[in-house]
């Protein structure tokens, strides 16, 4: 009696590992995964030994906003910040007086100020906007011909009024996948790299690629001559230069319009800011974490990693990074916070007296006296 209990326990066990083994083997997720070469991480040393000088950050309370992605000051001296619930929020540079000066129904991930005073967005839901002074939200472009702007991520303006702005992946639209998190994930597990950079022009009203074949478009910021844009290769750890007069150029045959200008960091770099003195400022959002490294190589592995619970996705610890590079892709500045007390770090504003920092999912806006 006691081996017939064993046997059908042993079946029972058998038939359930058989099950999740067949689940986990075939069960369909979004991505179709692309094999990489990564090179090895270079961890922290170097420029980027660790150190403590980005912790001890002040606060400046948000009144229950969440995530201030991006920083700029508009012409009217004001503060202005983008938050998860769609809101643009305006303040003094010291935090008070606040007020949502805009919401455009989406989740704007980046934005810049034209000439007129107009705040120029990238709206990850919306696509290209522009919000007027009094708050109206125009749409500038959500397509290029009629292929959608999937998922617009930074955008900086030039002198000549044109507009460069990251969607950061063809495949992934965070209004399809849950948000923008949950897409990002997607697409830089894919490697199929399908982000792109485009141009908009406010005269003709048209659009053009600028530069495509990119692994999770990024950050983008313009070189002091405006002759290049930088931008950030989420997904490979790098960031490019490229020529601003490209045109539909696959990074992956560059030529000379577009070179690596840093090549294998310590972690996925997100926003670019201009700063001062002619630096340019990077966040990482994340450090590199050996096990998304290693599966590289392995596509099912990344497929396998989908068909399990979120809770059990590779996802690296915080970690509280920001840089600052020249032109010439010299590293000039590296402040961390280990403990990553202050969630996804994606760059710093700049001014005089200040280094404001940006966040993903931070609950505060994080700010250190200019050393």
């Amino acid at each position: 009696m006691a081996g017939t209990w064993a046997k059908r326990v042993g079946w029972g066990v058998g038939g359930a590992v058989a099950a999740v083994a067949a689940y986990l083997a075939a069960w369909p997720v979004p991505i179709q995964p692309v094999a990489w070469s990564v090179p090895a991480a270079p961890g922290y040393q170097g420029v980027h030994a660790a150190n403590q000088r980005l912790a001890k950050l002040q606060m400046i309370d948000l009144k229950g906003e969440v995530g201030p992605e991006h920083i700029a000051f508009g012409k009217d001296g004001k503060l202005y910040t983008t938050v998860l619930s769609g809101s643009i929020v305006r303040m003094n540079a010291d935090g008070s007086g606040q007020e949502v000066f805009a919401n455009t129904g989406g989740r704007v991930l980046g934005f810049d100020f034209d000439a007129a005073g107009h705040l120029i967005a990238a709206d990850a839901v919306k696509g290209l906007l522009s919000i007027a002074p009094d708050g109206k939200v125009t749409v500038l472009a959500d397509k290029v011909g009629n292929d959608p702007i999937r998922y617009a991520d930074a955008v900086v303006v030039a002198q000549s009024g044109k507009m460069y702005l990251s969607d950061a992946s063809t495949r992934f639209a965070p209004k399809d996948w849950g948000g923008t998190f949950e897409a990002s994930v997607l697409d830089i597990l894919e490697q199929a790299s399908t982000g792109r950079v485009i141009e908009y022009d406010p005269i003709t009203r048209t659009t053009r690629v600028v530069a495509r074949g990119i692994s999770f478009a990024n950050g983008v910021a313009l070189s002091q001559d405006e002759k290049s844009l930088f931008v950030n290769e989420t997904g490979k750890y790098r960031v490019w230069k490229i020529a601003v007069d490209a045109r539909d150029l696959d990074i992956a045959q560059p030529g000379p319009q577009a070179r690596v200008l840093l090549d294998n960091l310590p972690g996925y770099p997100d926003n670019l800011m201009r700063g001062q003195g002619g630096k340019v400022w990077l966040g990482f959002a994340k450090p590199r974490g050996a096990a998304i490294d290693n599966m590289a190589g392995k596509p099912w592995l990344r497929s396998l990693t989908l068909r399990l619970p979120r809770a059990l996705w590779p996802i690296p610890q915080p970690y509280g990074h920001v840089i600052a590079f020249t032109d010439d892709g010299k590293v000039v500045a590296d402040l961390q916070d280990p403990s990553g007390a202050y969630p996804e770090t994606t760059a710093i504003t700049e001014t005089a007296d200040r280094l404001y920092v940006q966040s993903l999912h931070a609950h505060g806006l994080g700010w250190l006296p200019k050393p």
